[in-house]
């Protein structure tokens, strides 16, 4: 099963090598591994938005994926993680936590709740949006001022 996931986050990664730019991965440091997420070590320090789906050829999940890769920039500053998890036959702690069906993207906040479940794919602008509105990001961008 690790070995299905490691093909399929390999294609993914191969994928993203056709659409870099002057030797850049556009997402490169803010995907992290799903086979053995522990989500607790992001718990107050990060976002992290999870994409699910059954396959990696889902058109759904392709189109997630291109949007985030779009403006990674807007998600880094606002210290975005990426899980992405297409091996439902794997069943790893992702899917045994948040219990998707087919395509899933989810927005979870620093402080671990879900603030976001959405059955289709969503805009890099309109998940920093939602982020922008959650409380402690409002704190965050106070702060900086």
């Amino acid at each position: 099963m690790k070995q299905i996931l490691a093909l399929v986050i390999a294609v993914f990664f191969a994928s993203l090598a056709v659409a870099e730019t002057e030797g850049e991965r556009p997402l490169e440091g803010l995907i992290e591994s799903s086979e053995t997420a522990d989500l607790s070590k992001f718990l107050w320090t990060n976002r992290l938005i999870i994409v699910f789906a059954d396959t990696a050829n889902d058109p759904r999940f392709i189109e997630q994926m291109r949007l985030l890769e779009s403006r990674p920039e807007a998600l880094a500053t606002r210290d975005v993680r990426i899980f992405v998890d297409t091996a439902p036959e794997a069943s790893g702690p992702l899917r045994e936590t948040y219990h998707p069906r087919g395509f899933m993207m989810l927005l979870v906040g620093k402080d671990g709740q879900v603030y976001l479940r959405k059955p289709q794919p969503w805009d890099v602008r309109e998940i920093t949006r939602s982020i922008d509105k959650m409380p402690l990001r409002q704190q965050e961008i106070r702060e900086r001022r």
